[in-house]
């Protein structure tokens, strides 16, 4: 009992896994797909943003760069010319001959206009002329005596980092210019305010956000383009080794703000150009793209689940019609024809009006064939009666009779099937034909050439061709075409006007024997042939064989047409 407990239980199990799902209204599976659609199309919207924005930073970062490097030779450049001033003046007779008053005087008229002005110094520093003052004040050491020691030791140009100067009063620079031993002045420099370099750094516009500044070696800056945020003389609080030079972009932190930085170094002055933004001002492109990306998506999303609300309605409100339509065609009522939004649905009201109207006329066909088989049976009594008198008059004994009369009666039998399956439709008359002759054709098909057009003929046009077309091939497969193994048969049939004209005509290999007695073909063909079907029947025979002509009148083959009924001719004539 236990072992059957558990079987059942498992078995229950089995039946409640099998069971169908709860089925889910067409809005669900809309807004699925609105999802489906929309969470893909995000996420490569936002993957190409993202791509999109590192692109667009690739950009900036290579802009800023250049202009850096731009910024930074055009300091070069400025230095490059105060180093070739130096040179020149350096060369002047005055200097060389000692005359410095005169020197400084030249000195003077050739620097006016250009913001730098000339220093000479002898072996200790100290001050022999400066442009900034008439010559012959009282002048004291140079502040800048270390580098100009190093522009001794080294030979060559040599350009000081930011120092405040005693004489200028202000934050200055110099660029240190060694002269030959034994000369009274022992160098020359040339001094410039670091505010004059400002408008060198805003040559250059910066991409929004941007601020540059020039160090010296010291990280102290000589001008910037910030204004007050950081001052001529301070020192710069980001990059702060010079002798380390990052590449690219660099995230620092000043003051608790993130910042990127970028740099350019120059092999002249040793001064670099530094150039920092906002980190949030870097980002913010990406970070403004995401938010209209999630407010766009958020606005599409609201719009395709309003659209798919609105369609999930239509279809609910069609599904529904098209099953109360359903409902109707089960119960046999009629369904009328209404019109839906969506396209399919509405092909299958259309299909469901049609199978209602279908279904109507099969009942009434159901009906009508109800009432014909009564009257047809009547009908199929007389015939057969009628057969089985004239068959009884040309049979010599019982086995003949029998045999004779029992292939009528098959052959009627085969015109009443195609009557069952085409109904009211009509039969085919070569349907008709080719089931007529089937069980009398020879093996060889090219014996029988059968030609006409397709042609729907009514119930009773069936029967009488039938049968006649029975009779005929009795006669061949005894007498003629059929019963001849070279002999051949060619059944044609065509509309002429409003005569169906068929011709039946059998070829022998040799004469034909005649025949003076009429049996029941002939009597069909010409009785029922042309007495019920009021058809024209002609036999002619010829040295190799027997034709007949039949010409029917097309409106007695219409399958509107309800003919006479075949009993009736015959018994008809029989009473004449």
């Amino acid at each position: 009992m236990a072992a059957q407990a558990h079987h059942g239980a498992s078995e229950q199990a089995k039946v409640s896994k099998l069971k169908p799902r709860r089925p889910q209204p067409v809005a669900l599976y809309l807004f699925a797909l609105v999802l489906v659609i929309l969470i893909p199309a995000l996420i490569v919207a936002l993957v190409l943003l993202n791509s999109t924005n590192d692109a667009q930073e690739e950009v900036v970062e290579a802009l800023t760069n250049a202009t850096v490097q731009a910024m930074g030779q055009s300091v070069d450049r400025e230095v490059a010319g105060m180093i070739t001033t130096l040179r020149v003046l350096s060369s002047d007779q005055s200097l060389e001959g000692g005359q410095l008053g005169e020197f400084h005087r030249r000195a003077v008229i050739a620097l006016a206009g250009t913001g730098s002005y000339l220093i000479g110094v002898d072996n200790t520093g100290n001050q022999l002329l400066n442009t900034r003052v008439a010559f012959g004040d009282p002048l004291s050491r140079s502040s800048d005596f270390e580098t100009a020691q190093r522009s001794l030791e080294r030979g060559r140009p040599t350009v000081s980092g930011l120092f405040f100067g005693k004489v200028a009063q202000t934050w200055v620079y110099n660029v240190w210019l060694p002269l030959p031993d034994g000369a009274p002045v022992r160098l020359l420099a040339l001094t410039q305010n670091a505010r004059d370099l400002i408008p060198v750094l805003q040559s250059r516009e910066l991409p929004q956000g941007w601020n540059a500044a020039l160090v010296d070696g010291q990280n102290t800056i000589i001008s910037s383009t910030t204004g007050d945020e950081f001052a001529i003389g301070d020192t710069l609080p980001m990059r702060r080794d010079p002798k380390t030079q990052l590449p690219g972009w660099t995230e620092e932190t000043i003051r608790n703000d993130k910042v990127v930085t970028a740099e350019w170094r120059s092999a002249i002055t040793g001064w670099r150009i530094v150039a920092w933004a906002s980190a949030g001002d870097v980002k913010r492109p990406l970070g403004e793209s995401l938010m209209q990306l999630a407010a766009w998506g958020l606005i599409i999303a609201i719009v395709a689940s309003l659209i798919a609300f609105f369609i999930a309605q239509q279809l609910s409100l069609s599904v529904r019609g098209l099953r109360l339509d359903a409902q109707r065609l089960g119960r046999g009522e009629a369904v009328f024809e209404r019109h839906y939004p969506v396209g399919e649905i509405d092909e299958v009201s259309k299909a469901l009006v049609l199978a209602s109207r279908q279904r109507q006329t099969a009942e009434r066909d159901v009906r009508f064939l109800m009432r014909e088989l009564a009257h047809r049976s009547k009908n199929q009594m007389a015939v057969i009666s009628a057969m089985a008198k004239q068959t009884s008059r040309g049979a010599t004994d019982v086995p003949s009779y029998v045999q004779a009369l029992e292939r009528r009666i098959m052959g009627l039998a085969r015109s009443t099937d195609l009557l069952l399956a085409h109904g009211r439709a009509g039969v085919s008359l070569r349907e008709l034909i080719d089931l007529q002759l089937a069980p009398f054709r020879p093996h060889d098909e090219a014996r029988v050439t059968i030609d006409g057009p397709d042609t729907r003929i009514n119930p009773q046009g069936a029967q009488i061709l039938g049968m006649a077309l029975h009779e005929l091939a009795v006669n061949a497969t005894q007498y003629g075409a059929f019963a001849d193994e070279r002999g051949k048969l060619t059944l044609a049939w065509s509309e002429n006007g409003d005569e169906l004209e068929m011709r039946w005509r059998e070829t022998l290999s040799g004469p034909l024997k005649a025949s003076e007695r009429a049996g029941f073909g002939t009597t069909v063909l010409r009785a029922m042939v042309g007495g019920a079907l009021g058809a024209k029947v002609e036999r002619h025979e010829h040295p190799d064989g027997v034709e007949w002509t039949i010409d029917i009148p097309v409106s007695a083959l219409d399958p509107a047409f309800a003919a006479v009924r075949p009993d009736e001719q015959i018994e008809d004539r029989q009473g004449e």
